[in-house]
């Protein structure tokens, strides 16, 4: 019987020391000595200044030197679309081609609008398992996962491996944790920055919506209103 999952999101691999590692790249840039010494020299007080004068300033190429491994499941093939839109990043994402599905449940994700509503609720799971039904008959009639998979939903359930370094990320949570962005990839954002802050509390201390980071709300007419709460904040359109 088709099953109703949630997201889960692990941090399984990051750059060894990432804010040492930073924080040298930036001293490599004004020095004669070379990065290996100036990792063991910089203090954690160096490596937070460091860090946070390059983030302010905008010159964030440095800050590429730290990448971040993440392990997701629980997510729609819907938000995996909108995921792999962030270009400079890596990924690995369960085929549907080669995958065969139908040797467990077909695991899927239930929209809050929907899932709040007893009704609407029953009705979407009846959907899920009349596709699953249909997957499986197609499978048990000979037709390969990569042509059967074309009856399943946008609800599916994929599991993915993305790699992005500290510059990308600070870009994907800036558009990603707005509450503009669509409500599946704004929970993965936010599960996504909680993980890193707690290996890199520096490189992310002022990572998010820009509306908390920069005081900008760029959405114009489209805004959500939160930055009327945020002291010093104020709204602009895009030009």
């Amino acid at each position: 019987m088709a099953k109703a999952v949630k997201l889960r999101v692990r941090l399984i691999a990051w750059t060894q020391k990432p804010q040492q590692t930073v924080a040298a790249a930036i001293r490599q840039c004004y020095s004669p000595v070379g990065a290996d010494d100036l990792r063991k020299k910089i203090s954690p007080q160096q490596q937070k200044r460091l860090i946070k004068m390059v983030i302010a300033s905008g010159h964030t190429s440095t800050i590429e030197h730290a990448s971040f491994t993440f392990a997701i499941e629980g997510i729609s093939r819907s938000c995996s679309h909108q995921l792999v839109r962030h270009r400079i990043a890596s990924y690995s994402q369960q085929s549907q081609r080669y995958v065969d599905l139908s040797r467990e449940e077909l695991r899927y994700i239930i929209p809050p609008e929907i899932n709040k509503d007893q009704k609407l609720k029953k009705e979407f799971q009846e959907a899920m398992e009349k596709v699953e039904e249909e997957y499986r008959r197609l499978i048990k009639a000979g037709v390969k996962p990569e042509d059967a998979r074309f009856v399943l939903p946008n609800a599916c359930e994929t599991k993915i491996v993305v790699t992005m370094n500290a510059r990308a990320l600070h870009n994907f949570f800036r558009l990603r944790c707005c509450q503009r962005a669509q409500w599946e990839i704004r929970n993965l954002a936010w599960q996504m920055l909680r993980l890193v802050r707690k290996v890199a509390p520096d490189l992310f201390a002022n990572a998010g919506p820009s509306c908390m980071t920069e005081k900008i709300c760029w959405e114009g007419k489209f805004s959500c209103g939160l930055w009327k709460k945020i002291k010093g904040a104020q709204l602009k359109k895009r030009q």
